[in-house]
């Protein structure tokens, strides 16, 4: 029995990579999982589609859209804590759609929120990111950094932090804020950098297009951001609080270029596509945590390497890895 054992829970954006990875160790812990996936006509349930029978059988299932106030509302009426995480994240797409990623990402917070003032019994853990802060005055980042949107994603995220820290204030709404680094692992989208270099690496390809190769990233494995999750839930931390999740070291993309090629067994050559590169005052040069809260307050810290985080991930990928679709990342 764990603390969450029997502990009725929702999970937005069950459906996505982190969220269903969340929902098989609240699962796991024996709490009531109600998985929050957004609606689509084929009824699909995303990640959680490719878990056991058994375990989906378990799951309250509900497909419906964040942005819509009375679903979310509904959905947060019965139960104990809330695992925010629905949210639009790629930072390219943001530059082209920005109003999508207002309308999920900050009204889909405050629905979120509202839903919780009218059930005051239930608490809150937001997701936010390291993408707030921009490229960092001064490394490691605290908590108490500044923030800056350098991107209309990163800007609808700052808000969102914003619209709880303004509701565990005027209304001492039950949220606190756990902020990951940048998470990876199995099922993350093909689009992001680690999934980009692995797929076109056991793709076949001789030569890995990527955008800009000097920016620097914390990189902690999926299970382990789960596993701050969990701790967040049942830390009892004050209304809110705001922790990082990261490893406290940085990797540029070329030495993790680098590093891919080795737990893959193949040698590349890496090309930085001018296509690919963020307009020059939107990237962020480094994100590199200070995780010493989440050590003290959740009694967290990452355990899994990024060399063996790459090759699990790698081990799932190779069997899903499509040599047309992969092909279209060199272009």
């Amino acid at each position: 029995m764990t603390e969450l054992s029997g502990t009725r829970v929702l999970v937005t954006g069950a459906n996505g990579f982190i969220g269903s990875h969340l929902t098989e160790r609240l699962l796991a812990e024996g709490a009531q999982v109600r998985a929050f996936c957004e609606y689509n006509s084929n009824g699909s349930l995303g990640w959680l589609d490719e878990l056991p029978r058994e375990q989906v059988s378990r799951l309250d299932v509900k497909l419906g859209d964040i942005r819509d106030s009375g679903f979310v509302r509904d959905a947060v009426s019965d139960v104990d804590i809330v695992f925010h995480l629905a949210a639009l994240i790629a930072i390219p797409y943001s530059y082209q759609a920005p109003a999508s990623f207002v309308e999920t990402n900050v009204t889909g917070t405050l629905n979120v929120l509202e839903a919780v003032r009218v059930n005051p019994h239930v608490r809150v853990i937001n997701t936010s990111t390291s993408e707030v802060y921009g490229t960092p005055e001064s490394v490691p980042i605290e908590e108490a950094h500044r923030l800056r949107g350098q991107s209309p994603y990163a800007a609808t995220k700052i808000a969102a932090d914003q619209l709880c820290e303004a509701y565990a204030r005027t209304f001492s709404t039950d949220v606190v804020t756990l902020r990951p680094f940048n998470t990876f692992g199995p099922r993350q989208s093909a689009r992001a950098i680690i999934p980009t270099i692995l797929g076109q690496l056991l793709a076949g390809a001789s030569t890995v297009r990527l955008g800009n190769l000097a920016p620097r990233r914390d990189l902690t494995f999926v299970t382990d951001t789960v596993d701050g999750y969990v701790r967040m839930a049942t830390a009892g931390l004050p209304r809110g609080e705001t922790v990082h999740l990261g490893t406290g070291q940085a990797v540029s993309i070329s030495d993790l270029f680098r590093l891919c090629c080795e737990v893959t067994g193949t040698d590349a050559e890496v090309v930085s596509d001018a296509e690919r590169i963020r307009p020059t005052a939107s990237e962020v040069q480094v994100l590199l945590s200070d995780p010493s809260r989440a050590k003290d307050l959740l009694k967290w810290q990452a355990d899994t390497t990024l060399r063996e985080g790459l090759a699990e991930t790698a081990r799932w990928l190779k069997p899903r890895t499509d040599a047309d679709r992969a092909s279209r990342y060199q272009r």
